[in-house]
């Protein structure tokens, strides 16, 4: 991994590449080497991972594999609300329903249960705002282009753009355009919510 600001203390120097444990369990006796997706047997894994300095005794529960997430052509089968467009009682989240990343993930599950939890009780559906990075991001995987579509995290891109007064007075100041979006953002979630209380 990119050892962005992780100098050597030692010799004050950058490192090429660096290797990250998370914790995975509460013993606190396994750990996972992030992002080692690999196509190498599994003994040249054992052979390269003794080399980093550290790990020369390691006992490897788990080598690393390259894995490709599945996931569905959302904009050609949801609706904003992530129903599918044949049948509205069927919801779709997470990686499967084109988003990436664990925070984008999360959300759409969240979202997915208030809207399922709507279908059960026989509420109106509301689409979450487009101002907002969910409202976007539901926007993003039900009306992206279905013929090249490809998952993605969220980004301001993905949000509606500042209105052109605005974008000009803030042209040449990117975190003020930012600062800008997401006090829009909460604006309208605030909004949103004085209108659509969930209980």
């Amino acid at each position: 991994m990119k050892p962005m600001g992780l100098d050597d203390p030692r010799t004050g120097r950058r490192p090429y590449a660096v290797v990250q444990l998370r914790q995975e369990n509460l013993r606190a006796d396994s750990y996972n080497l992030v992002g080692f997706q690999n196509h190498l047997r599994f003994g040249e894994q054992a052979r390269i991972l003794r080399l980093i300095p550290g790990l020369e005794h390691a006992e490897f529960v788990r080598f690393g594999q390259i894995h490709r997430n599945t996931y569905i052509n959302s904009p050609a089968l949801l609706t904003p609300t992530l129903q599918l467009r044949r049948n509205p009682n069927v919801l779709f989240a997470g990686q499967i329903s084109g988003v990436e990343g664990y925070v984008e993930s999360i959300a759409t599950g969240l979202v997915a249960g208030r809207f399922a939890a709507d279908v059960a009780l026989g509420r109106q559906l509301r689409r979450l705002p487009r101002e907002t990075a969910i409202g976007s991001l539901c926007h993003y995987i039900s009306a992206a282009d279905p013929s090249d579509y490809q998952p993605a995290n969220i980004t301001f891109d993905l949000l509606p753009a500042l209105d052109e007064a605005t974008r000009q007075k803030l042209r040449r100041d990117k975190r003020a355009r930012h600062a800008e979006i997401c006090r829009r953002a909460i604006e309208s979630m605030d909004q949103f919510l004085s209108q659509h209380a969930y209980v």
